[in-house]
């Protein structure tokens, strides 16, 4: 079958298609549709069937791979590649009909086009949507290939991607990233805290932060023995690990993360009136999300180097993997760096999962976090600089690309879209932001290879004089 040409499905019958009924997440719903003017009736019903057709595709879970594999891995002494195979992934069925998915979305791009035209603005962001979901699916249908990793980078980005021609890359970000943490490395002032909560005293302390920041019975915090990370959090909850330990740093960062920004976009499209859709992610959105989560831990100092260094680490996996390196060559070099066989081989899978261990290249979602944080920092920057710091807040309209602000800044104008009811207190009131920002672009200005030379003598600890 030739992936995307919608080849073998143009001669079908048309089916009616059955309305989906609105869902409640975390206690949250959006109004009924039948509440709605006729037009926005017909672009809500429209998006209802983005998030319906979108529910069972699952890519996280999809390219995973299970306990089974790391347990071989390290019975083996961590000398051989992990047993993952084309095979591995035929096992791991992705529960559902994989041609009848890319059916329903091509019927949706149809009834897109005919009901709404192909000039309107909320149907354009609907559009786009559904034809990265096919993207997507043709992504999971090559698991264990080349292609799957291919598809990845165009989805989230490569290593090799510059922002402008003769720009530094991803990659050398991350080196020059692991360069200065590796400084900070002997700086007590900069050490990780101590894990001094329980599975047990995490979960209340963050179910009081949730309950504080989105209303009490919003979303919810609980234990889980199925969960590979320390914490991991979905539409309305958070999931933390049986067993695990934290530290005051591990929990504040998993508020205005997870909470505050991954939540909080979930909860605001499923707010939405109209444009439901925004509620549920397509993967290049991830570079938003994840920008938007880092930016929002450093802007309030809940972030710390050893967090950046295992942010940088994933980059360098993935950076190495482009390059050629294989699943052993990469758990060295950051076994060698850190001395950590379990957060190097956890690191290293995240690269690799859904690809295979030698030949494939890696999955690149990863890279979001470096690249989303530059795009959304700079967009934040410009918008205070040309006097649109009120522009700010529309990222946290719901899932959203940056490139679609344009579109959502005008279906805010026409109603279509609504502000953003969950809202992290550096944006309640942008001053704040804006003098940060101001002084920002001021300093983009400054040579820093200058100024270094200017602070060598004091930064040395010898007087400037001498």
């Amino acid at each position: 079958m030739a992936f995307g040409t919608g080849q073998g499905y143009l001669g079908r019958m048309e089916q009616p298609v059955p309305k989906p009924e609105p869902r409640r997440t975390g206690g949250v719903a959006p109004v009924p549709p039948d509440s709605l003017p006729p037009h926005h009736k017909t672009m809500r019903l429209l998006s209802d069937r983005i998030v319906e057709a979108q529910r069972a595709i699952r890519v996280l879970d999809a390219v995973k791979w299970d306990d089974t594999v790391e347990e071989r891995f390290f019975a083996a002494g961590a000398k051989e590649l992990p047993p993952v195979t084309r095979e591995y992934y035929e096992t791991r069925p992705l529960g559902f009909d994989i041609e009848a998915k890319l059916q329903e979305f091509f019927d949706l791009e149809r009834d897109i086009r005919r009901e709404l035209g192909t000039l309107n603005p909320c149907g354009a962001l609907m559009l786009k949507a559904c034809k990265e979901y096919r993207v997507v699916l043709g992504m999971l249908q090559r698991r264990g290939t080349r292609e799957f990793s291919a598809i990845s980078q165009g989805l989230y980005g490569s290593t090799f991607d510059r922002f402008h021609a003769g720009d530094p890359t991803l990659g050398d970000l991350g080196r020059g990233m692991s360069q200065i943490l590796s400084r900070l490395g002997a700086d007590v002032t900069v050490s990780d805290d101590e894990d001094t909560y329980d599975a047990e005293a995490a979960v209340a302390y963050l179910q009081g932060k949730m309950d504080a920041y989105f209303g009490k019975g919003v979303v919810t915090v609980k234990l889980s023995d199925g969960v590979v990370s320390d914490a991991a959090a979905g539409a309305d909850y958070i999931k933390v690990r049986q067993g695990a330990r934290f530290s005051q740093r591990d929990l504040d960062i998993l508020e205005v993360h997870e909470g505050w920004v991954h939540i909080g976009t979930t909860l605001n499209g499923v707010l939405q009136p109209v444009a439901t859709f925004l509620a549920k992610g397509t993967p290049s959105c991830t570079v938003s999300q994840e920008g938007l989560a880092i930016i929002q831990e450093i802007f309030t100092f809940k972030s710390m180097p050893a967090r950046i260094q295992r942010l940088t680490d994933r980059v360098e996996a993935i950076r190495m993997a482009e390059e050629g390196a294989d699943f052993l060559e990469v758990y060295r070099a950051l076994l060698q760096r850190h001395g950590d066989e379990r957060a190097a081989y956890q690191t290293t899978q995240r690269a690799f999962r859904g690809s295979l261990p030698k030949g494939c290249g890696p999955f690149t979602k990863d890279v979001s976090y470096h690249r989303g944080f530059i795009l959304l920092y700079n967009f934040i920057r410009l918008a205070v600089r040309q006097g649109l710091a009120s522009r700010i807040p529309h990222l946290f309209l719901g899932k959203i690309r940056l490139s679609d602000l344009g579109i959502l800044h005008q279906l805010l104008e026409d109603g279509v879209v609504v502000p953003p009811r969950y809202l992290p207190p550096p944006y309640t009131d942008l001053r704040g932001v804006s003098a940060w920002m101001c002084y920002s672009n001021f300093l983009n200005t400054i040579s820093l290879a200058r100024a270094e030379e200017d602070y060598a003598a004091i930064l040395s600890g010898k007087s400037a004089e001498s």
